[in-house]
């Protein structure tokens, strides 16, 4: 399944989903279709709240695209998961729900850390709007959305940034920025996945992926060489120029040794 160019509306099916996704995740089984995950979780008794529609929406239209996607993906965050903490777990299922829906994507790049790193404390869904607005102006999306749309989809863009403690959870006025640092362990998952994705070692540093976490290449060097001392990569470095050993040969490996730390 390969990912749309153009902005959707894909994140009007859910937001963050962090409990639901953990639900999910556990019910998971390699090889499983995503009707044979939908089929398991309606019979499991773990989602008593949510109707069967709203439960098949929830698994079609937002954990197979985030997860299902690609091989292995399901499997490693599920392995991943429960040896993080809950900051590390809404980063990574941060990291994989953008991946999944790119307006949102781009909303934290271009809206929310430039907006942090000016030193502003706060976003409102008039910032929401007029990012998505331009967007459509600038033909992001595939045909022109209604004002409605427009209005949903700004207050989804917010609300997922809350769900994944970018943002205060206010529903009401402008919402307040918090402070997120992205954790080595996530820091080294991230790099693993970009390495055995076929990437050199700098398309890995350069990947837009670290700027979902405010970094920069500068930062993502510096990021390096505190996994190079944590024994988890070696980094080496000439002018512009990055050289990384990587250690160890799978995911699989790689969140072995992360559930040690």
């Amino acid at each position: 399944m390969n990912q749309s160019p153009f902005y959707t509306t894909q994140l009007q099916a859910g937001l963050g989903l962090i409990e639901e996704t953990k639900r999910l995740l556990d019910l998971y089984e390699p090889g499983m279709s995503t009707q044979q995950l939908y089929e398991r979780a309606l019979e499991s008794g773990q989602f008593p709240l949510v109707t069967a529609r709203r439960l098949l929406n929830i698994v079609k239209e937002c954990f197979a695209p985030r997860y299902l996607r690609q091989p292995g993906v399901a499997i490693s965050v599920k392995r991943l998961l429960p040896v993080l903490d809950s900051d590390e777990r809404r980063q990574l299922l941060m990291l994989y729900t953008t991946r999944a829906n790119i307006i949102l994507a781009d909303f934290i790049r271009e809206v929310y850390w430039p907006r942090y790193i000016s030193g502003r404390n706060c976003l409102s869904r008039d910032d929401a709007r007029h990012f998505v607005e331009n967007a459509v102006r600038e033909g992001k999306t595939q045909k022109i959305w209604s004002d409605s749309t427009v209005s949903r989809l700004s207050s989804y863009l917010l609300s997922a940034c809350a769900d994944f403690g970018l943002l205060e959870s206010r529903r009401i006025g402008p919402r307040r920025l918090y402070t997120v640092r992205l954790s080595y362990r996530v820091a080294a998952y991230l790099a693993y996945d970009l390495k055995f994705q076929g990437r050199g070692d700098n398309q890995v540093i350069n990947h837009p992926d670290w700027q979902l976490f405010g970094l920069e290449r500068s930062d993502v060097r510096e990021q390096f060489k505190r996994l190079s001392l944590e024994g988890l990569l070696i980094m080496q470095t000439a002018g512009d120029v990055t050289h990384i050993s990587w250690q160890y040969k799978d995911l699989e490996e790689v969140i072995d040794v992360l559930a040690g730390y």
